[in-house]
């Protein structure tokens, strides 16, 4: 055992020499100052990287394939029952007119009928309007911070209902009761 530690020091001894030298600079991997052409301000000093990234092997990447697993369709997030369409369709008249907001989709994964919007201070049965068709939906009015002149949030039945394209933003009619 005494015989073999001298032999260990020595092997620790030429690893340590052998890391040092992969530090030092090669002058012919590195390359002239560089500016960003932007800022015109120096860059840090790297090696040169060329190619591309290596990929996993078998894997085929395409622009139709990125995000194929992750997406739904707006039928599986739409998970309103027939029962709640009808409720969120049948006419009513009257309430009081809250105002117009523009509004967007919000948070498709949450399920129902409702607006969230800062027309409204505490949660209450409203409707909405879209005056580009006459379409109306019933919805639970939600507040949501900002000033009544901020835009809204729809869930997704409820733009369906409206005939609202998903990616639009219509300005709606909101009213309270």
């Amino acid at each position: 055992m005494i015989n073999s530690f001298p032999r260990f020091l020595g092997a620790l001894a030429l690893l340590a020499m052998a890391a040092c030298n992969q530090t030092g600079t090669n002058s012919a991997t590195q390359s002239a100052p560089k500016t960003d052409p932007a800022t015109g301000q120096p860059v840090i000093a790297g090696p040169d990287l060329t190619g591309t990234a290596p990929r996993t092997p078998g894997k085929v990447v395409s622009a139709s394939t990125i995000g194929a697993s992750a997406a739904q369709t707006v039928a599986n997030l739409d998970t309103t029952t027939r029962t709640e369409k009808a409720e969120a369709a049948a006419p009513k008249t009257g309430g009081q007119r809250l105002g117009t907001t523009v509004a967007s989709l919000g948070d498709p994964s949450q399920a129902g009928f409702w607006m969230k919007t800062p027309l409204v201070q505490s949660e209450t049965n409203g409707r909405i309007v879209n005056p580009a068709t006459g379409k109306s939906a019933n919805v639970q009015l939600i507040p949501l911070g900002g000033p009544a002149s901020g835009g809204s949030q729809v869930s997704l039945p409820a733009l369906q209902m409206l005939g609202v394209s998903l990616t639009d933003l219509p300005t709606l009619e909101v009213y309270s009761g």
